[in-house]
């Protein structure tokens, strides 16, 4: 199981895929409350053609918890630490939710390092459209300080996966996030406090692929409207999924991906 020494602490990584290979790399960023096992549906689209990469955020699966102040440059650095260990040029960066924050925190300081960038579920800042999604965030911090993981997650999961086929999804979700270390998660949750890189948007060069469920947290407008910002990018929006378009809407979600890759193959 291979781990990256980085401020003291342990990052635990995995590669899929044959990084014997001259293929290029797709670096997988989860989101927060996640681990790289929520990229389970993505990962056998992709190791064919692609070495794969991922890592537990600090705070996150097997990755160290330091009880410190997260922010997501911090995260951000800790991918650029992983990148340069493992002696990688230029890869497709894909994160979903958090994960695409740091995504777009690592394109915009470290543009040498991006080929392509696909955002899941995501955005350049942290911005509510309304008071009442503002307070739902807020009591996330109050609910984990009360109660624990427990009641957040089990309310969490009816909401991302609202139908009755979706059971076994929700009962994973509930499980895999029961695991989370509550200090670690409140740390995370702080990092979103006041981010943002909207203003440095239109340095954004690298080809830029926006993935959104129609029933998304914040509404596709909102994708649209700071997509006018970014110089090349597109848009795929899924139809009939939620924030975790990964998992809900696995096929048309990993088709967005690797349609994109494929057309920026030559991405410098």
């Amino acid at each position: 199981m291979p781990f990256l020494a980085r401020d003291g602490f342990q990052l635990h990584y995995t590669q899929e895929g044959d990084w014997q290979s001259s293929q290029d790399t797709v670096l997988l960023i989860h989101g927060l409350g996640a681990s790289i096992r929520d990229w389970e549906y993505q990962i056998p689209a992709l190791k064919t053609d692609y070495k794969v990469l991922m890592l537990d955020l600090r705070g996150h699966g097997k990755s160290d918890k330091p009880n410190i102040p997260y922010d997501i440059s911090l995260f951000s650095e800790d991918v650029v630490s992983l990148i340069r260990e493992l002696i990688l040029g230029p890869l497709h960066v894909v994160g979903h939710s958090m994960g695409g924050m740091i995504a777009f925190q690592l394109a915009l300081d470290h543009p040498s390092l991006v080929k392509t960038l696909t955002i899941i579920n995501s955005a350049p800042q942290v911005a509510f459209p309304t008071l009442r999604s503002k307070l739902n965030f807020t009591m996330r911090a109050w609910s984990v300080k009360c109660f624990g993981m427990k009641k957040l997650s089990t309310g969490l999961a009816k909401k991302l996966f609202p139908k009755e086929e979706q059971a076994a999804f929700r009962e994973t979700f509930i499980e895999r996030w029961c695991e989370n270390s509550p200090q670690a998660y409140l740390n995370s949750l702080k990092a979103f406090h006041d981010w943002n890189v909207m203003p440095r948007l239109s340095t954004l060069l690298c080809p830029t692929l926006i993935i959104t469920g129609d029933r998304d947290y914040t509404p596709v407008a909102y994708k649209q409207f700071y997509m006018q910002f970014i110089k090349n990018v597109q848009l795929v929006v899924i139809e009939d999924s939620g924030h975790l378009s990964i998992i809900d809407q696995v096929q048309k979600c990993n088709h967005a991906i690797i349609d994109f890759l494929l057309k920026n193959k030559g991405a410098k």
